[in-house]
């Protein structure tokens, strides 16, 4: 990787001073070249109302981000790692940020945009310390399909602007069901070309998964079952990595429990089983009925913080014997599908930072030679096409999208197989080869070994078809590299 991401730096710099004379190129390749040494830049996009911001609060394990319907939820919004918490405006005009002031308000941050109208609004960059923020940015999108106009353009503007390349690395799509309207937005965030044809740096989410079954403590259950269906369908693996489960709200609410709703949850417990499960058989019938611990408008808080669900299976799981509060938190946490989401962005996502990193840089050498071609340039073209073709990261993604749209048959067993070998679950040694973390390097040579004589065969054997063959001898080709490179956990 280290080869590719030099070769794809130099191409950048190259470019650059092709391009010196030129103030708008200059500062666009320029900007692609500081990119390398910046965390990866996921968005999280979704139609409204399906969790973005919430989901986004969950991952960094503090509610900076507003989840209700405010002016701040329409305006792109910029989550970075920083040593102090801040927030800067910055306007379409191009003018300086403009700094605001962030406040607190029930436990969640509040910005005010003083007065300035959203839509003389370019983005808001939030700076808050976190752990999580330090290897990757987080962006909070406007909901697509939103009633306003105004809303949805910003989201499209954003995600899939017409004449460039989108200034996101990767993409995190929350759908509560997959309609059709998701599978469009999908394929057109699925842009076309030699880099970009590849669902690489996409992951959709089944999000507020615990509605799936109307709050019953198997909603999660089904939820997964459900992704699993999804993953597997025909449509949908050639447009994304994969599909993950997640109640949100249970996962930010469980990250970010304060003791007074832990007290709240053990009164509800102390109860007798009947009256609470009489109490959660509506939303109505659990904030209204009358009842002195916990009063009604703590059970209110608790409705707007846990849902029915997150409060069916704290008070559940209380009752069961979990005494401690931040045992509590842990097993919500693990309940609600963030901890199996966060294992997926780093397996799909952080493993693959330079790769991906490259692929938006050859976007914009791409975008400038297509913008002002010059015929100076034409050498920089086809090192942009050598790139593309040479390089066997972005051959394996090709593979690997082909393999998941079906243009190539294998049987179902090698299928797998070939799709792990290319990265499908993972870029590491051990994730291709399907290993455990405890697997050494004696381990992996044999492993490595095993997969390159197996594809070996297929790519020679004369009853394999050329385009099959042709997959074959790219797995192979990933089987070497995987036997010289080091062991990556």
């Amino acid at each position: 990787m280290s080869t590719l991401t030099d070769q794809v730096r130099g191409l950048l710099r190259r470019t650059l001073d092709a391009y010196g004379d030129s103030p708008q190129a200059a500062s666009w390749l320029r900007h692609h070249l500081e990119r390398f040494d910046e965390p990866l830049r996921v968005a999280i996009a979704g139609k409204v109302k399906a969790g973005k911001s919430t989901l986004l609060n969950a991952l960094v394990g503090e509610r900076i981000a507003p989840t209700d319907a405010g002016e701040c939820t329409r305006i792109v919004t910029w989550y970075s790692d920083a040593p102090a918490p801040g927030v800067r405006m910055r306007m379409r005009d191009a003018g300086p940020d403009r700094p605001l002031t962030l406040t607190r308000r029930d436990g969640a941050l509040r910005i005010d945009l003083q007065g300035a109208p959203v839509e003389a609004v370019d983005r808001l960059l939030v700076d808050w310390p976190s752990q999580h923020l330090r290897r990757t940015n987080l962006i909070d999108t406007p909901g697509i399909a939103s009633l306003s106009a105004d809303t949805s353009a910003r989201a499209g503007e954003f995600l899939t602007p017409e004449d460039a390349p989108s200034p996101a690395d990767a993409v995190v799509y929350l759908m509560r069901h997959l309609h059709a309207g998701d599978v469009r937005f999908l394929e057109s965030f699925h842009d076309r070309g030699v880099a970009r044809a590849t669902p690489v740096n996409t992951i959709a989410v089944l999000s507020r998964a615990d509605e799936i079954g109307v709050g019953r403590l198997d909603a999660l259950t089904s939820a997964r079952r459900i992704a699993r269906r999804y993953r597997g369908d025909d449509k949908l693996r050639g447009l994304c990595q994969t599909v993950v489960a997640v109640a949100g709200l249970l996962a930010e609410s469980a990250r970010t429990m304060r003791q007074d709703e832990y007290v709240a949850l053990a009164e509800l417990a102390a109860l007798p089983r009947a009256d609470v499960e009489a109490l959660l058989l509506s939303a109505d019938r659990f904030g209204r009925t009358e009842l002195d611990r916990p009063d009604a408008a703590t059970r209110v808080r608790l409705l707007e913080r846990f849902g029915l669900f997150g409060v069916r299976l704290a008070s559940t799981l209380i009752r069961q014997g979990t005494t401690d509060p931040t045992e509590l938190a842990d097993d919500l946490v693990r309940r609600s599908g963030l901890d199996e989401l966060r294992r997926v962005l780093d397996t799909q996502f952080s493993e693959r930072r330079d790769l991906l990193k490259s692929r938006s840089a050859l976007l914009a050498v791409d975008l400038v030679l297509t913008r002002e071609p010059r015929p100076a340039t034409h050498a920089l073209r086809t090192e942009v096409e050598r790139i593309l073709a040479g390089a066997h990261e972005f051959v394996e993604l090709r593979a690997l999208s082909d393999l998941r749209a079906g243009k190539v048959v294998f049987p179902p067993d090698a299928l797998a197989d070939a799709e792990r070998l290319l990265g499908g679950e993972g870029g590491s040694a051990l994730a291709r080869l399907g290993l455990d973390d405890a697997a050494g390097p004696r381990e992996v040579h044999d492993a490595a070994t095993d997969a390159l004589r197996r594809w070996r065969r297929r790519a020679e054997s004369p009853l394999t078809g050329r385009a099959s063959a042709e997959a074959a001898r790219i797995v192979v080709r990933s089987c070497e590299g995987l036997l010289v490179a080091p062991v990556s956990h």
